[in-house]
Parts: structure tokens; sequence; C-alpha cells
């Protein structure tokens, strides 16, 4: 059997008129589709009026973080994607 681990990730929007909320959807489904689960956002102000998405979820602890890395910095109006934290969960 294997285990879970809690990421954190970090998105960037090319620009502070990126849609967030349509970003979100993306993210969602795409780290779904590749076995994500409780997924949940935030928002964190950078500067300039550009914010940072915050995604957290429970990833399957066989799949490599660069798979997370990789799907999300190709998503459309991401200019970076980077892993902020990875941790077992338990239970």
């Amino acid at each position: 059997m294997s285990g879970i681990v809690a990421v954190i990730a970090k998105i960037m929007p090319e620009s502070p008129e990126t849609d967030l909320e349509s970003l979100k959807e993306k993210a969602k489904s795409t780290m779904e589709s590749e076995g994500a689960q409780n997924i949940s956002f935030e928002e964190r102000a950078i500067a300039f009026g550009l914010k940072a998405i915050i995604l957290k979820m429970a990833w399957p602890e066989e799949k490599s973080t660069d798979l997370i890395e990789s799907k999300l910095s190709g998503l459309e109006k991401v200019s970076s994607a980077t892993i902020e934290d990875y941790r077992r969960a338990f239970g």
C-alpha cells in the first residue's frame, strides 16, 4: 500500500490580470487527473497587484513531485510553479 503526502505548491500567474479563478479550476482538474485529492487554494499577495496561488493537496507518495511542477507550469497563463512543502500525511 502506498502512502499519501501533503504537498503545497506555489503557482505564479503571468500577470496581475490573469483570471485566478479560471487558473484554480484548471490546476484542480489537472491535479485530480493525476490522482491528487483534497485540493484547496489560497491567494498570497506578492507585489504590484500580482498574487500567487497556493495549492494544497493530498498526493500519492509513489508519484514524482516533478510531475506536479511540470503539469502546473504547463498550464496556460502560468509563469512558474514550485513545490513549497512536501510532508508525509498520516491516516
